[in-house]
């Protein structure tokens, strides 16, 4: 009987005590997936920022506009290469509860600046800048809904109205585009700043929030420093930042995502410990007799320390794996919710490795201590308990 054979028929001894055991810890192990995912996820747009673009926001708070003609005086400062101004709307697909990440931009100068992120069709592109009420639509946005080029859609803001009264703006898809590397988020979508500028009922002539690009990385830092005082003390007074520190911001609002993450995994995996561990050496205390008997019939010490540990790592695997599994069908079904908050949420391979190597340690674990005393137990003592 080999080793495989013993582990297996040991975890089968007490079937109930090993199901609850494995589901405690496919439900650690999920919590981890799931929540991980939606860290990286929350963090991926910092990740992706350029180290040569600038974010210019009013001082009061990024929510605040800013007028226009700010956009022209920064436009025409020394070190800048290009610019853009980028107005959030407050977007919403047929109910409120379908929320959308749209802007309303400027469209040569938009494509311009972030060319470097996105893949565009050179026809996509024409028919964007030239038509006046087109938008184009990230892969991960238009996936979700179902939408392709030349779809005619409604797209509700919960900030604006229309003049006419309508919270509706109907635009055209021109084009998908598709971010360049993993860590560019596709979900949003983009309209004409001047379709939506002439047709809502107030804030005309406010924007967002102004995206440069550097001559280099190198004057950041200066012409930060030189924007903001241009417009110090003036009504509307600047902050401006790099695109990392402005993504940084933006996620912020939901709070510090990663210590939150943090302590929800170390609570659940403390709480699991210590019920696994614990219940780990009340089972090998219960086989006392039977080590007693295996070594007797010449097993090894090492190799009894084997075996107690390959039944804490075969339990570890028997729940973390299809914890795992249920993980990335959560990530699945979060990601197509109407919600964008988990728009871009998915169980990558690195997190799914990182997993599985918590899974042997926390079997290491969970089985050292019971297999350390029956590693030291002697057969007179353990013949001799009841």
């Amino acid at each position: 009987m080999n080793d495989l054979v013993l582990i297996r028929q040991n975890l089968r001894r007490q079937k109930l005590r090993s199901a609850l055991m494995a589901v405690s810890i496919l439900i650690a192990f999920a919590i981890f997936g799931v929540l991980v995912g939606f860290e990286r996820s929350m963090n991926a747009r910092e990740q992706a920022a350029a180290a040569d673009r600038l974010v210019v926001v009013n001082k009061i708070n990024f929510t605040q506009p800013l007028p226009i003609a700010h956009y022209s005086r920064v436009r025409a400062i020394e070190g800048v290469r290009q610019a853009t101004h980028l107005s959030w709307f407050g977007g919403y697909y047929q109910e409120p509860k379908n929320t959308l990440i749209v802007t309303a931009v400027e469209p040569e100068t938009y494509l311009e600046v972030y060319a470097n992120d996105y893949d565009l069709r050179p026809d996509a592109r024409a028919a964007f800048v030239r038509e006046r009420t087109a938008a184009l639509v990230g892969e991960t946005m238009a996936e979700k809904w179902g939408w392709k080029a030349g779809d005619r859609i409604p797209v509700s803001s919960d900030i604006y109205v229309q003049k006419n009264g309508s919270r509706a703006w109907d635009v055209t898809i021109a084009g998908i585009v598709r971010g360049r590397t993993p860590h560019i988020g596709t979900n949003f979508m983009v309209l004409h700043y001047a379709y939506f500028d002439e047709t809502r009922l107030f804030g005309k002539d406010t924007i967002g929030w102004i995206a440069l690009n550097t001559v280099s990385p190198s004057v950041n830092d200066r012409l930060a420093k030189t924007i903001d005082r241009m417009f110090a003390n003036s009504a509307n007074e600047t902050a401006t930042d790099s695109e990392k520190a402005f993504n940084r911001a933006f996620g912020a609002q939901l709070g510090n995502i990663s210590l939150v993450v943090v302590l929800i995994i170390g609570a659940a995996f403390a709480t699991i410990l210590m019920i696994v561990g614990n219940t780990m050496v009340m089972a090998v205390r219960e086989r006392t007799r039977e080590i007693g008997v295996l070594k007797t019939l010449g097993f090894s010490r090492v190799r009894i320390l084997r075996l107690i540990l390959g039944e804490s790592l075969m339990l570890a695997l028997l729940g973390g794996l299809p914890g795992l599994g249920l993980a990335a069908l959560t990530a699945v079904s979060l990601r197509m919710s109407s919600s964008s908050l988990f728009s871009a949420l998915v169980l990558t391979p690195d997190i799914a490795l990182t997993a599985v190597v918590l899974m042997f340690a926390f079997g290491l674990v969970t089985g050292l201590a019971p297999a350390l005393s029956a590693f030291r137990l002697k057969i007179v003592t353990s013949l001799g308990r009841s």
